[in-house]
């Protein structure tokens, strides 16, 4: 019997061309967490946002998701507001860990690659990318409770759109599944892509409501 479960598609075609999104994914369960990032950003792509403007970055475990979605949505407002002499002192969302450094390096002219890569807008939309499986002690249910009602949080304070991509499932096959790669002849449904179209579909929808169009 055909299931329901499924989200319908967006009541208008989605243009992510002048969006800014983020993912922040964790590093645990690899194999999982690779396919949905993979998916994502590809579906991304695919609704028009531009390479450059999709980033990426990564912590330890779900648990510090929330703190790195705060973190890098704040990041994104400095970035956006920076010199291009300031970005070229060191504000960067890259390998590591974005930082400003006290003085601007004002009498250091940027070169003009420098100006037209800034990034020039924050973060319209970001995506938390981790995956959880039930183990054998409440760790599980603990997790997901907080990193759950986190991120919320963080969406709610911010008003930039935190797309839920965080899997829980209760054993390997579940979360494989979900990832696209499961084990059987069925390989089951890659979420990143869900979640792309999520944060594409909430960005645009945010910025409209800001500007009071309904």
């Amino acid at each position: 019997m055909t299931s329901v479960k499924g989200p319908a598609p967006p009541p208008t075609n989605l243009d992510g061309s002048a969006l800014r999104v983020a993912i922040v994914h964790s590093r645990w369960n690899k194999e999982v967490i690779d396919a949905l990032v993979t998916g994502t950003i590809a579906k991304l792509k695919a609704l028009g946002v531009k390479e450059s403007n999709i980033v990426v970055q990564s912590v330890p475990g779900s648990f510090e998701l929330p703190l790195a979605v705060s973190k890098m949505i704040a990041g994104s407002h400095v970035q956006a507001g920076a010199t291009a002499t300031d970005l070229l002192g060191g504000l960067t969302f890259g390998a590591s860990t974005p930082t400003l450094r006290p003085q601007s390096r004002s009498s250091t002219p940027a070169p003009q690659s420098s100006i037209v890569n800034m990034p020039s807008q924050p973060f319209d939309a970001i995506i938390p990318i981790g995956v959880l499986i039930k183990g054998s002690t409440m760790h599980f249910e603990y997790i997901c409770e907080s990193v759950s009602h986190a991120l919320m949080r963080v969406q709610l304070d911010t008003g930039v759109p935190v797309i839920y991509g965080v899997l829980n499932a209760l054993n390997d096959d579940q979360a494989l599944e979900r990832a696209g790669i499961g084990r059987g002849g069925d390989k089951g449904h890659n979420h990143g892509e869900d979640w792309a179209i999520a944060a594409v579909d909430m960005a645009l929808s945010s910025r409209k409501w800001s500007e009071g169009k309904f």
